[in-house]
């Protein structure tokens, strides 16, 4: 019960890291808002929570927009009276269109821009001010190991966003730490999660080569860092970045 008595917030919560999240803090004791722009997605979520015996509802909301940030917050904080935990985790990598700066399209950019960078301050914006009236609080946002290096094959405007995130964390921490705002980064490394399926057996197999663990991540390997964030365990981690890759970063390859 490391988080017991906590109202969590959880962006992108209908699948993948968001929904192992969801329920990985609802069985350590929190309460759940799950928001997510998939009705059906994020209302299974919250099936499973319950199905758990834990607590959560369901608000429908695409990060990209201001006004429906606000909404699934003030929501939010009605149905279960606070909020503790910010964890922004809705996030977009389109291999499809998303390229090279000299093959980017203005409205893909910008649409990433308002889904990856956008949310969370729009998140944020809205959120904080819930989790000082709490006396403080946790705010962990999914970056990416993409923001640390690069590729051949790029995806310039996610690559973008993710590294902005960065500055935009420190700034949080700096600012609010005086209030007991607490703020700080995860860098997944390769996730299975369906936002990897497109990629094909294969090629999961060849980049897990290329790991030092051996393996992809599981959604759960992010939820567990995810949970040590939220908790009072990391109670003086602050404007930190943790890379949860299996050591691909620090291979340089």
């Amino acid at each position: 019960m490391r988080l017991k008595d906590k109202v969590a917030l959880i962006t992108g919560a209908g699948m993948g890291m968001g929904r192992a999240a969801g329920l990985l803090f609802a069985r350590e004791g929190a309460k759940i808002v799950a928001l997510d722009v998939n009705r059906e997605a994020g209302e299974e979520t919250v099936s499973r929570v319950r199905e758990q015996g834990g607590e959560a509802a369901f608000f429908q909301c695409d990060v990209g927009f201001e006004d429906q940030v606000k909404r699934a917050i003030t929501d939010g904080v009605a149905f279960f009276g606070k909020l503790n935990i910010l964890f922004n985790n809705a996030g977009v990598l389109w291999r499809d269109r998303d390229f090279e700066v000299t093959r980017t399209v203005e409205e893909t950019w910008d649409r990433v821009m308002a889904i990856n960078l956008k949310g969370p301050v729009f998140v944020c914006k809205h959120g904080i001010p819930e989790l000082i009236k709490q006396g403080g609080g946790s705010v962990i946002t999914t970056s990416s190991v993409s923001a640390l290096r690069g590729y051949r094959r790029a995806q310039d405007a996610y690559t973008a966003s993710k590294g902005a995130l960065i500055s935009l964390n420190r700034s949080i921490a700096v600012v609010y730490g005086d209030r007991k705002i607490r703020a700080n980064i995860i860098h997944p490394g390769f996730v299975d999660t369906p936002m990897q399926r497109e990629l094909g057996e294969e090629s999961k197999k060849a980049i897990a080569q290329g790991v030092p663990l051996g393996r992809l991540a599981q959604p759960e390997d992010i939820a567990y860092c995810a949970l040590f964030l939220a908790s009072d365990e990391s109670s003086y981690i602050t404007g930190a970045e943790i890379m949860v890759d299996g050591g691909l970063t620090i291979t340089g390859g």
